[in-house]
């Protein structure tokens, strides 16, 4: 279902050929493309059936997935999706012919799939943009070097604090 937060759609907004679909899942968000009557094309895990693979968090974890063309609405399920093409202020789209086109060469195929270097959105950006974007693993890559930060930090003062009581002073 569409969602109905202001903040999150378009009011009234059908999706067009060509236009990046955010799909809410419980714990991350899914990413499609929509190609034109009910259809988008995504990236689903290699080893799952269709219908398992729609929700599953596991998807986030694999190397490899495959590109589907599904229903727009059997994907979505009982999640919530806006139309969300975010980047068209930086990244100026492709034709839509030329998108739909790339898109359908790769129907079927396995590609490689990296939750940071190589995800769903990466996937739905490259086919509409030519570049691959993806602000969910930048914010996750910025999370993970805040942790690494700090870990360090921590080391360092633990380090520091052990030095200074083994000295005889």
């Amino acid at each position: 279902m569409a969602s109905n937060d202001p903040e999150l759609s378009e009011p009234s907004a059908d999706p067009q050929p060509g236009d990046l679909i955010e799909i809410f899942r419980p714990a991350y968000q899914h990413w499609a493309l929509y190609l034109g009557d009910g259809y988008i094309i995504n990236l689903t895990p290699v080893d799952e059936s269709q219908a398992a693979a729609m929700s599953s968090v596991k998807s986030v974890f694999s190397r490899k997935a495959v590109v589907r063309m599904q229903l727009l609405k059997e994907v979505v399920g009982n999640d919530s999706y806006r139309i969300n093409n975010k980047y068209d202020d930086n990244h100026t789209p492709l034709p839509v012919r030329e998108i739909i086109q790339r898109a359908e060469v790769l129907i079927d195929q396995e590609v490689s799939y990296d939750l940071l270097g190589s995800n769903c959105e990466h996937f739905v950006t490259l086919l509409r943009y030519g570049e691959g974007v993806s602000e969910q693993a930048s914010r996750a890559m910025g999370a993970i070097s805040l942790v690494t930060a700090a870990a360090s930090a921590f080391s360092v003062l633990g380090l520091i604090n052990t030095r200074s009581r083994n000295r005889p002073f």
